[in-house]
């Protein structure tokens, strides 16, 4: 019998920031379907969904975009020691050309109007809504086979104008979506040396900051 506990913790054990793995084929119309309906169910401060998925298919828009990254990760290049440099010249930051597909996720803080509830005295409430969504997404996307990239090294205002976001609304990720050839089994920072996991135990606290919690 399925053990539904036991996939859970297994999806979310697997999810990995993928780059290097994409097979070149988007996602089916059914599972996308299903992936962002996952996202879409997420939940949202005062229910006020604040979230919008730009599916980019087009070739010419992703070639724009992955030359942008490419001009975004010189810039940080630049700033790194000879020696973090040589670390990250190992590291692809993006498979926006080879996943087959661009997902888009996008935060809109006048959704819902003035007077959020709940949002009144955490301005960025809805801001974590849309992470939530995007963190659903992978979740899902993990659970159907699916790779999942999400993409950093960009400007807002340079993915607006590309995309044609209104004026007001952040696109907050470009997640790159497609099938894998599989899964690593360590995430890729990890691999190549850049940052290790902190242990649970560093990251918990007990009644007050600092005092440890396991």
């Amino acid at each position: 019998m399925p053990d539904p506990i036991h996939d859970l913790y297994d999806v979310i054990a697997r999810r990995r920031d993928v780059r290097a793995e994409f097979a070149g084929r988007p996602p089916t119309d059914a599972v996308l379907h299903r992936v962002l309906a996952a996202a879409h169910a997420a939940p949202s401060v005062g229910h006020t969904q604040p979230w919008d998925f730009v599916l980019v298919r087009d070739l010419g828009l992703r070639d724009a975009f992955a030359a942008h990254v490419a001009t975004e990760r010189e810039v940080f290049a630049s700033s790194l020691s000879v020696e973090r440099a040589e670390t990250f010249s190992r590291i692809k930051v993006e498979g926006v050309r080879e996943s087959g597909l661009g997902v888009v996720v996008t935060y809109d803080p006048s959704r819902g109007g003035p007077h959020v509830l709940g949002r009144h005295a955490i301005a960025d409430a809805g801001l974590y809504s849309s992470v939530l969504a995007i963190q659903n997404l992978w979740l899902a996307a993990t659970a159907e086979g699916l790779g999942v990239g999400w993409v950093s090294f960009y400007r807002e205002e340079f993915l607006a104008e590309l995309l044609g976001v209104p004026e007001g609304v952040r696109p907050l990720a470009w997640l790159c979506v497609g099938e894998v050839t599989g899964l690593q089994d360590r995430p890729d920072l990890e691999r190549h040396g850049w940052r290790q996991r902190r242990p649970l135990e560093e990251a918990v606290h007990c009644d007050r900051y600092g005092s440890g919690g396991l």
